[in-house]
């Protein structure tokens, strides 16, 4: 019997993504709501109760909305917005953290989809304050670069419109007031006891993206080198399809040996380099903003609920 899916928001960047994802699966059911009754509030109710599985692809507060909406204990919730992200009782939808953090995508009735961001950064993070690597009070920061899709339709409007403005050009850094949205999850999720100081950056391409957090191999516990911290790397994701722990000198093969922030744009994986001396590393996380950052992810969650391959229909 094919599974019940409703897509809220299927026509925003994320959500058009999800439907592509399910292209030829035969396992999979769409209910689609009429062009002009996708935001009348009884029909995304009708629908919500109608599926097995919701996904929530909208800003916060319509978010809240519909995941209000539910009324069958059999309906379970995908979430791809900041709404639900530190929200008890929903799981986080990083399986490749723990035992822990997949089981919880598994068996959930609501999950939260990582920020883009905040995948990044917890990707390098979780482990080493998990593992004791780094204290929990250890100061990081993180700089990351993005595509402008991450933006959603209004900036890919100002982005690929006649006549836009010259700054667009350049890349340009933002959330400067440190409040960007992803640093409750980037906290709470990698289990710091302060914020990262963040600065992420938009740039002049479509998508994919690079986070990267600076480290002080003095402050590192049993991995002062970066050789060392890449195996640490390599054990803590050994097994995992979507990770990849990138070998030592991966960084020299890239052209002129700079990472591009759309090296991994149209992949569903996340790649993981270290890069640096014993004095100071820099390790990054490279991948594609709408893939393992938004809907890549959400179908990997899917996977998992349905007892699925996590990659399946995924680009890995």
């Amino acid at each position: 019997m094919k599974t019940k899916i409703f897509i809220d928001g299927s026509e925003g960047t994320t959500g058009l993504r999800i439907h592509e994802r399910f292209a030829g699966r035969d396992d999979i059911e769409i209910l689609p709501a009429a062009p002009e009754l996708r935001k009348d509030v009884q029909e995304r109710k009708r629908l919500i109760n109608s599926a097995d599985i919701v996904f929530l692809c909208l800003p916060d507060a319509a978010a809240r909305e519909s995941a209000g909406l539910v009324e069958k204990e059999t309906v379970r919730v995908i979430d791809a917005s900041t709404a639900h992200r530190t929200q008890e009782g929903w799981a986080y939808g990083f399986p490749e953290l723990s035992s822990k953090h997949k089981e919880a995508v598994r068996s959930g009735k609501r999950v939260a989809v990582p920020g883009c961001h905040a995948t990044g950064f917890i990707s390098l993070v979780y482990p080493l304050t998990s593992r004791k690597i780094l204290p929990e009070d250890y100061p990081f920061s993180a700089f990351s670069l993005t595509g402008y899709s991450g933006g959603g339709k209004k900036m890919i409007a100002q982005y690929e419109g006649e006549g836009r403005r010259k700054e667009l050009d350049a890349p340009r850094e933002y959330a400067l007031s440190q409040n960007h949205k992803h640093l409750k999850e980037m906290k709470k999720i990698a289990g710091l006891a302060r914020e990262p100081l963040f600065s992420p950056i938009v740039a002049d391409y479509y998508s994919g993206m690079a986070v990267s957090v600076p480290v002080y191999g003095e402050f590192l516990k049993g991995c002062r080198e970066p050789g060392e911290l890449r195996e640490f790397y390599e054990g803590f994701y050994q097994g995992q399809k979507l990770i990849k722990v990138m070998e030592a000198g991966a960084e020299e093969k890239l052209e002129g040996g700079m990472m591009a922030g759309n090296g991994c744009s149209g992949w569903d994986g996340l790649k993981i380099y270290v890069t640096g001396n014993g004095d100071r590393m820099v390790l990054t996380a490279q991948f594609d903003n709408l893939g393992k950052g938004a809907s890549g992810a959400a179908v990997q969650c899917l996977n998992l609920m349905l007892g699925c391959e996590e990659d399946k229909g995924l680009n890995v």
